[in-house]
C-alpha cells in the first residue's frame, strides 16, 4: 500500500471542513488556549513559501494544545483595508472591494491546501461593514473619553464636563493640549456650545488638530513614520514632505507610562521591548520658559539637564515651530523661509538618523536667560523636531555633542556667541556630556555642585520665579489617525459649523460610499470628495445626497478615512465572538478568552501595530470592556525565509551571456532570472525557455558561453520578492511533495526566529522521511501492524522521542523535533518495529507537524474520529532508565571488544565476568594482568 499524499491530504482537509473539527467553543470546561497569527494583508501575489512559516509554527502549538486537553482558539482572517488595493484600483479601474475579495479567495485556497487547523467559522475581514462598524464604535468611545491622571485611566467625557461646570479646569489633573487655557466654572457656564466643544477637543482621546504630517503627494495621503523608509514611501518609493494639515489624532501619549510599564509583565523578546522603550522615549528633567526679548511671548523647552542652564549659548527651534514666523526679523526672513522649504522635504526619521549634516539659520531674534537676563540668540535647525518635546532646545555646547558641532560650524557668524564652559573639565576637543565626575563653574548659585544636587536646586529656583518646573517627557507622540484615501474605514463623523459630531452608535455602520475615481479631487480633497451621496441627515439618520446639505438638518460627512492600523488594533477580540451583531464581543466571551496566549508575527510591527494594539486594549480595559491590561501574553517573531535567487551574467554590450564558472576576469553584469527557466537542483539554465520568456526578449539573439556544454546560473540568498523572481509557490510544493512535507521542511530549516534560506533541493529528504514513516505501518499488501509486545529498545526510542518533542514544542524549538522524528523512524525501521503500542502513539506524536498523514494512519489503525483531540503521549522515565551498559574492554589502553553488562553489578562481579570471557582469555594468552581498572558504567581496562 503506497503513500499517496495528494489523496490523503484532500480527504482530510474535506473532513475537517465538513466536521468543523477545529471550531472552538465559548462554553467549555476545558482550560482555554488562544494562539493567534498576525493576520495577512491579501495581496494579489498570493502566498510564497516564506509566508506560512509562522502559521505552521502556531498550528503546531494549537494542535499540541488540543492534544493536551485545551479548548483552543486558533482563528484566521484578513487585514483587508489598505493602500495597495487602492493603488491597484487607480491603475486598473477595478473596485478595491472586488480585487480584495478575489485576493482573499486565492489566499484561502492556499491556506487550506497547507492544512492549518484554523477555526474558519470566526473569520474576520476588516473591510466588511459588519466588522468596521465596531471599529467606528471604538472611535466614538475614544472621542467621548478623556484621560484622568488622578485615576490613571480613561473616563467618560460627561464626567469632565461635570467637573468644568463645578470647578473649571484649574485644578484638574488631565492629559490635554499644551495650549489649553485656564478657566473657572463661571467662564465655562457662560461659553457658547461651540466654545465648549472646542475646549473639549483639547481633552478628548481622539481629536482634531493641525498637525505636522508626512505627506506623500504621489500617493495623495499622509503616511505614518513606519511607512517611510529613507525619506521615501515604503510603497512605491515616492518622495515624502512635512506639512501641516488638520487631522484626526489619537492621544496615545496619555498611555505612555502604562505602555512602558506593561512591557515588564509580558513574555516578549528583549529586542522588541527595547524598540518600544526607545519609541516611547521616557526622559526626566524640567521644562524651562525663556522669555523673548521683544516681549512677544515665551519659548518653552524641555531638558534632561537643567543643571546646565548657565551653559546656554543659543537656542534652536524646529523649522516648523509656530513661533518661527512670528519672531524672524525682516533681515533674516528670506534665509529662514528658504531653509524651511528645504527641510520640509526631509522626513523626521531621516532628520533623526542624520547626525553628520549640520545646517541651520539664525532668526535674528533673542530670548532672555531666566537668571542672568543675558540675550540668547534663537536659531532654527532640522536636528530639532517639532513633535518631540516642545520643538525647541536650549543649546549647551559645552555639554552636548550635537550643540557643540552646531556652535563650531557657525562659529564667528552673526548670532553665534562663544561657547560658555560651565564644567571644571577640558572641552577643547569636544563636549563633556557625562553626568558625573565634574563640578559646575561659571554657574552662579550652582557653582561647586554636581548633577543631582544642581538639578534639584535649579528646578526649585525655576519654580520659585515661575519660569519652569520639574517634568517627565516622552518621545511618543499622538498618532495621526487620518488618511486621504478611499479604501479605509469611514469616520462616523459629520460637521456642524466646522465642529465634529459623532453619529449615534445605533446607526452604524457608516458604509463606504461608491465613487467614480479613487484619486483625490481636483481641488485637493480626499477621494471621498468624489462621492455624490456623502452627507448625514440628522432627521432620517442616514447618508443622503450632498445636494441636500443645508447645514441645519443635513451636514457634510468626514472625507478622510481611518488608517490601515485601525482595524488591526482590536481584531483579536472580535475572534472571541465573531458573529455578535450587537457588540464587538460579549462580556462572557471576553471574560472566557481574556487575551492571546501566543502571538506569532513579524518584528517589523514593533512600533506600529504592536504599540497601537496595546494602546487600544488598555483603553478598552479602562472602559470596562477588555478584561486584561495587555492583549498578547507571549510574542514570537518568526524569522524570514530567504529566497535563492538565480543570475545570468551579461557582457557590457549585452551580446554574450557567461555561465557562472566563466565570469572570472570578465566584466559582466548579473541579471535576476525567473526560477521557472532553471533546474532548481542542478542550477542549469533552460536556454530555449529563457529565450522565449517575455522578460528576456532582449537576449534571444545573445551568445551563450557554456561550461562543459551547459549554462550554469549563479545563485545568491536574498529576501523573497517578485522583483527578484526568487519566489517559490507553496502550491507547487504541496502538489509535488505534499503539505505535510512542506510543513516539516519549513520547520526543519532552522530555529523559528532566525532567517534561513530556502533550498528546494533539500525537500526530497523530508519527503523520503514521510515515506519511510508510512512503511512502518504498511507493506505492499496493506497494514502490517501487530499487537505483539514491543522490545525495551522500541519503548526507549518512542519515549525518548515523546520527551524530546514535548519539550521542543513547549520551547518552540520545532526544527529539532523534526530531526528527532527522523532518528526515531530510522531506529524503529532498523528494529523492524510494527508494534501497535509504539506506532499508535507515534502517529499522535507527529500529528501537530504532519496532520494529514497522522489522520490517515490513525484511521487505518482502526481508531475512530479525528486524531486531533486524542491525548498526547506522555513520556515515562522508566523506559529511559538504562539497565545495561555496553562497556569497551581495553588492553593496555587499546579497545579490543565490547561487552554488555547489567549496570547494578559490583566491580568484583564485573571483573569476574570479564576475566572469564573467551575473548579476554584469548587476548591475554596465558598472562595474568598486573591491574584491572574498572569504572562502573564507563570503562574496563586490563593493564600488563
Amino acid at each position: 500500500m503506497k503513500y499517496h499524499h495528494e489523496k490523503i491530504e484532500a480527504k482530510w482537509q474535506q473532513y475537517w471542513a465538513q466536521n468543523q473539527t477545529f471550531a472552538a467553543s465559548n462554553n467549555s470546561d476545558k482550560p482555554k488556549y488562544y494562539v493567534l497569527d498576525m493576520f495577512p494583508y491579501p495581496s494579489g501575489a498570493g502566498l510564497h513559501v516564506g509566508h506560512p512559516l509562522g502559521y505552521i509554527a502556531s498550528d503546531i502549538v494549537a494542535r499540541f494544545k488540543r492534544h493536551k486537553g485545551f479548548n483552543v482558539l486558533h482563528p484566521q482572517g484578513y487585514d483587508s483595508f489598505g493602500l495597495p488595493a487602492e493603488q491597484y484600483a487607480i491603475q486598473t479601474g477595478q473596485h478595491p472591494e472586488k480585487t480584495t475579495r478575489e485576493n482573499i479567495a486565492r489566499y484561502r485556497e492556499q491556506l487550506d491546501k497547507i492544512g492549518f487547523s484554523f477555526d474558519w467559522s470566526r473569520e474576520v475581514r476588516t473591510s466588511n461593514p459588519e466588522y468596521y462598524k465596531h471599529t467606528q464604535w471604538i472611535f466614538i468611545q475614544l472621542f467621548n473619553s478623556w484621560y484622568n491622571l488622578a485615576t490613571d485611566k480613561a473616563e467618560d467625557i460627561s464626567e469632565l464636563i461635570a467637573i468644568f461646570e463645578k470647578a473649571g479646569n484649574a485644578t484638574i489633573h488631565a492629559v490635554c493640549d499644551e495650549d489649553t487655557e485656564i478657566f473657572f466654572p463661571s467662564d465655562w457656564n457662560s461659553y457658547s456650545d461651540e466654545k465648549k466643544q472646542e475646549i473639549l477637543l483639547k481633552y478628548r482621546l481622539t481629536y482634531l488638530a493641525e498637525t505636522e504630517v508626512n505627506w506623500c503627494p504621489a500617493l495623495g495621503t499622509v503616511l505614518a513614520n513606519d511607512e517611510i523608509v529613507n525619506g521615501v514611501s515604503e510603497r512605491g518609493g515616492h518622495p515624502v514632505i512635512r506639512k501641516k494639515m488638520t487631522q484626526w489624532s489619537m492621544r496615545i501619549s496619555a498611555y505612555a507610562e502604562r505602555l512602558l510599564q506593561g512591557l515588564e509583565t509580558i513574555d516578549w523578546s528583549e529586542s522588541i521591548k527595547e524598540s518600544q522603550r526607545n519609541w516611547i522615549g521616557k526622559s526626566v528633567g524640567a521644562s524651562v520658559d525663556f522669555r523673548l526679548k521683544n516681549g512677544e511671548g515665551t519659548i518653552s523647552v524641555f531638558t534632561t539637564r537643567p543643571d546646565t542652564i548657565f551653559g546656554v549659548t543659543f537656542m534652536t527651534l524646529a523649522p516648523e515651530h509656530e513661533l518661527v514666523a512670528q519672531i524672524t526679523t525682516p533681515e533674516q526672513k528670506e534665509a529662514v523661509e528658504a531653509y524651511i522649504e528645504a527641510t520640509a522635504k526631509r522626513s523626521e526619521r531621516e532628520r533623526m538618523a542624520d547626525v553628520k549634516t549640520i545646517s541651520g539659520v539664525f532668526t535674528g531674534a533673542y530670548a532672555e536667560h531666566p537668571f542672568t537676563h543675558d540675550p540668547i540668540p534663537v536659531w532654527i535647525g532640522d536636528y530639532v523636531l517639532a513633535g518631540y518635546g516642545t520643538g525647541a532646545v536650549m543649546a549647551v555646547p559645552c555639554g552636548d555633542e550635537r550643540d557643540y558641532a552646531f556652535a563650531n560650524f557657525f562659529k564667528g557668524q552673526n548670532g553665534m556667541p562663544e561657547i560658555i564652559n560651565i564644567f571644571n573639565q577640558d572641552i577643547s576637543q569636544g563636549a563633556f556630556a557625562a553626568k558625573e565626575g565634574f563640578e559646575l563653574v561659571n554657574s552662579d548659585f550652582l557653582n561647586g555642585l554636581g548633577y543631582k544636587e544642581a538639578t534639584q536646586k535649579i528646578i526649585a529656583e525655576l519654580e520659585r520665579i515661575h519660569q519652569g518646573k520639574g517634568k517627565t517627557n516622552y518621545r511618543l507622540r499622538d498618532a495621526v489617525f487620518s488618511r486621504q484615501r478611499y479604501w479605509g474605514e469611514p469616520f462616523p463623523v459629520y460637521y456642524v459649523n466646522g465642529l465634529p459630531q459623532m453619529i449615534d452608535a445605533q446607526y452604524l455602520p457608516v458604509r463606504l460610499p461608491e465613487v467614480e475615481k479613487y484619486l483625490p479631487t481636483e481641488d485637493g480633497q480626499p477621494p471621498l470628495g468624489n462621492a455624490t451621496e456623502w452627507a448625514w441627515s440628522t432627521i432620517e439618520n442616514k447618508v443622503v445626497s450632498n445636494d441636500a446639505i443645508d447645514n441645519e438638518t443635513v451636514f457634510p460627512l468626514e472625507l478622510n478615512t481611518m488608517p490601515g492600523w485601525a482595524g488591526s488594533s482590536w481584531y483579536w477580540m472580535r475572534y472571541m465572538d465573531a458573529h455578535n451583531d450587537a457588540e464587538f464581543a460579549s462580556a462572557d466571551a471576553l471574560k472566557y478568552w481574556e487575551n492571546v496566549d501566543l502571538y506569532i508575527g513579524g518584528s517589523e510591527h514593533a512600533t506600529g501595530h504592536l504599540l497601537y494594539s496595546r494602546f487600544w486594549n488598555k483603553f478598552l480595559k479602562d472602559k470596562g470592556y477588555a478584561p486584561t491590561e495587555e492583549p498578547f501574553k507571549k510574542l514570537i517573531n518568526q524569522g524570514m525565509i530567504l529566497g535563492m535567487s538565480a543570475f545570468v551574467y551579461r557582457s557590457e554590450d549585452s551580446k554574450k551571456l557567461y555561465s557562472k564558472g566563466l565570469i572570472s576576469g570578465v566584466n559582466v553584469h548579473p541579471i535576476h532570472v525567473d526560477l521557472v527557466v532553471i533546474n532548481d537542483i542542478t542550477n542549469e539554465l533552460d536556454i530555449e525557455a529563457f529565450k522565449k520568456h517575455p522578460l528576456y526578449a532582449d537576449y534571444k539573439d545573445a551568445e551563450f558561453i557554456l561550461e562543459n556544454g551547459k549554462y550554469i546560473v549563479g545563485r545568491e540568498v536574498e529576501k523573497m520578492s517578485k522583483s527578484k523572481y526568487n519566489v517559490v509557490n507553496p502550491d507547487d510544493i504541496c502538489n509535488d511533495y505534499g503539505a505535510d512535507t512542506l510543513r516539516l521542511y519549513e520547520m526543519f530549516l532552522g530555529p523559528l526566529e532566525q532567517a534561513k534560506p530556502w533550498n528546494t533541493a533539500g525537500i526530497t529528504g523530508v519527503s523520503g522521511f514521510l515515506k519511510k514513516l508510512w512503511r512502518l505501518y504498511f507493506d505492499d499488501n496493506g497494514l502490517v501492524v501487530t499487537n505483539e509486545e514491543p522490545s525495551a529498545d522500541m519503548y526507549k526510542t518512542l519515549h525518548k522521542t515523546i520527551k524530546k518533542v514535548t519539550e521542543d514544542i513547549e520551547n518552540f524549538s520545532f526544527n529539532t523535533s523534526v530531526s528527532q522524528f527522523m532518528i526515531c523512524v530510522n531506529e524503529l525501521a532498523s528494529m523492524k518495529c510494527n508494534h501497535r503500542k509504539i506506532l499508535e502513539p507515534l502517529a499522535v506524536l507527529i500529528s501537530p507537524y504532519a496532520p494529514h498523514i497522522a489522520e490517515e494512519l490513525w484511521e487505518q489503525l482502526g481508531c475512530q474520529g479525528s486524531i486531533s483531540t486524542v491525548a498526547f503521549p506522555v513520556y515515562e522515565e522508566k523506559y529511559l532508565v538504562e539497565s545495561e551498559k555496553e562497556y569497551p574492554v581495553s588492553f593496555n589502553g587499546k579497545m579490543r571488544f565490547t561487552i554488555k553488562l547489567p549496570l547494578d553489578l559490583t566491580v568484583a562481579q564485573i571483573q569476574e565476568i570479564v576475566l572469564a570471557d573467551e575473548r579476554t582469555i584469548k587476548q591475554l594468552d596465558g598472562r595474568t594482568p598486573n591491574k584491572v581498572i574498572i569504572v562502573p558504567g564507563k570503562v574496563i581496562n586490563l593493564v600488563g
